[in-house]
């Protein structure tokens, strides 16, 4: 396999996770971002540690799904992340359910 090959190969695995992404991420309250990866979640729980002095986060998150685009599953229902880096949690709006216009359930 030729170096083109595999960052063809890379650039295919990265726009599907992109999409995949897109399709999923309004099914999660939060967006979590450690030192090594990014994550989706519905509940999330942040605490600083200290041992010996060395001050770092242990972050537990459920129902989350993870930015890796070599993990053969991204959906976890528990993930326990130590890192010794900030962590950026957000809460994402929620906007209410829109039906389409033209479908259906449109009011009359």
């Amino acid at each position: 396999m030729s170096a083109e090959d595999v960052e063809k190969y890379e650039t295919e695995m990265e726009l599907q996770l992109y999409r995949e992404y897109r399709d999923i991420v309004g099914q999660f309250s939060y967006v979590v971002e450690t030192e090594r990866r990014f994550y989706l979640a519905n509940g999330v729980d942040v605490q600083v540690r200290n041992s010996d002095g060395e001050v770092f986060f242990e972050v537990r998150m459920t129902d989350a799904w993870v930015w890796d685009m070599y993990r053969p599953a991204r959906f976890v229902k528990n993930v326990r992340v130590i890192t010794f880096k900030d962590v950026n949690v957000e809460e994402m709006d929620k906007p209410e359910l829109r039906l389409p216009e033209d479908g259906p359930f449109r009011p009359k």
